[in-house]
C-alpha cells in the first residue's frame, strides 16, 4: 500500500464519525464513544441521591497527523469539532450491594469541520447519544463507582461522506471510578472505561476493543479545587474489515493540562485545557472545556 493510500485509509477510518469522543484515530468513527477527558475533579464521585443536570462546552482543534510508528504525516490537516453535551442524572436512594442506584444520559449536539489534502467537509446535529446506569459508594475519604454505558447511533451517518456526527455502531461500555480526598485536601481521582464496538453494517467495519481512563490530581481550599487533569487512551485489539485484521492502526494518546473548578451553593464550574501526546495514529491536538454542574 503507498503511504498516501496508507494516510487516507487512517484518516477515513479515523474522523468517519467523530461523535462525542472529540477526537480523531485509527478506529472507525474516531475511537472511544466516550467524550476522553470529560471527567477530572471529583472523577469517581457520584453525588448523593438526587436529580442533576451537567453541561459540556469542548473545542477541539488539530492539524497533525501522527502515524503508527509516532511520526507526523504531512497531509495539511485542519480539524475542528464543537460540541455541546447536555447529562442528565437521577441517583435513588434504593441501594444494591451497600451502592446507591443511579441512571444518566448525555445528548451530543456536535459540529465538525475537516480540511486534508485539498478536501474539505463539514457536518452538524444530533450526535449518537448514551445511556447509562451506576451503583456509588461513599465513606470519609474515599468514593467508588460502577457502572455500564451504551451508546446508540441515533447520529446522521453516510458512509460516502469524510465526517459524520453519528458512528452507525452501539458501543457497550464498563466503568470503574475511585476519588481519594484527603482530610487536607488533596484529591487523586480516576475514570477507568473499557468499550466493546458492534460492527458498522454500512462498511462491515468493526472497531477493536478500547481501554482509556480519565484522571486527576489537585488541592481543594475553600470553594477552589485546582490541579492536573487529563487522560489515557489505548486500541487493545485490532479492527477488522469484512472479517479481515486491519493491522497497525490501534489509537493511542496521552493528555495532560490544567483543572480549576469554583463551588457556588447548588452550582459547579470547571474551566480545563489538555494537551495530547504520545499519539499513534491519530490527530494529535488540544481541548478546551468549559463544564457546569447544577445540583437540584
Amino acid at each position: 500500500m503507498s503511504s498516501i493510500n496508507k494516510i487516507m485509509l487512517l484518516v477515513t477510518l479515523s474522523i468517519a464519525a467523530l461523535t462525542f469522543s472529540f477526537t480523531a484515530n485509527a478506529s472507525e468513527g474516531g475511537g472511544s464513544s466516550y467524550p476522553n477527558g470529560a471527567e477530572s475533579i471529583m472523577a469517581g464521585a457520584i453525588p448523593p441521591p438526587g436529580f442533576y443536570f451537567i453541561n459540556y462546552t469542548n473545542y477541539y482543534t488539530a492539524d497533525k497527523m501522527i502515524d503508527n510508528d509516532g511520526d507526523e504525516q504531512h497531509v495539511n490537516l485542519d480539524l475542528k469539532v464543537k460540541a455541546n453535551v447536555f447529562r442528565f442524572i437521577y441517583i435513588t436512594d434504593k441501594q444494591f450491594l451497600g451502592g446507591f442506584i443511579g441512571f444518566h444520559t448525555l445528548i451530543p449536539l456536535m459540529d465538525m469541520d475537516l480540511d486534508i489534502m485539498g478536501m474539505d467537509d463539514d457536518d452538524s446535529g444530533l450526535g449518537d447519544i448514551t445511556i447509562g446506569t451506576n451503583l456509588s459508594w461513599h465513606t470519609k475519604n474515599w468514593n467508588f463507582a460502577a457502572g455500564l454505558d451504551i451508546t446508540a447511533p441515533t447520529g446522521q451517518y453516510d458512509k460516502d461522506e469524510l465526517v459524520n456526527v453519528g458512528r452507525n455502531y452501539y458501543s457497550i461500555e464498563p466503568v470503574l471510578g475511585f476519588t481519594y480526598l484527603s482530610d487536607g485536601g488533596y484529591e487523586a481521582s480516576v475514570k477507568a472505561m473499557y468499550d466493546f464496538n458492534t460492527e458498522n453494517n454500512d462498511t462491515d467495519y468493526q472497531t477493536g476493543q478500547e481501554f482509556h481512563f480519565d484522571y486527576h490530581t489537585g488541592y481543594h481550599i475553600g470553594n477552589w479545587v485546582a490541579g492536573i487533569s487529563g487522560y489515557y487512551y489505548k486500541q487493545v485489539t485490532d479492527d477488522e474489515q469484512n472479517g479481515h485484521t486491519v493491522d497497525n492502526y490501534k489509537g493511542q494518546v496521552l493528555a495532560i493540562g490544567p483543572a480549576l473548578k469554583y463551588q457556588y451553593k447548588n452550582m459547579s464550574f470547571i474551566a480545563k485545557y489538555q494537551k495530547e501526546t504520545m499519539v499513534r495514529n491519530r490527530t494529535e491536538g488540544e481541548k478546551y472545556w468549559v463544564k457546569f454542574i447544577y445540583a437540584f
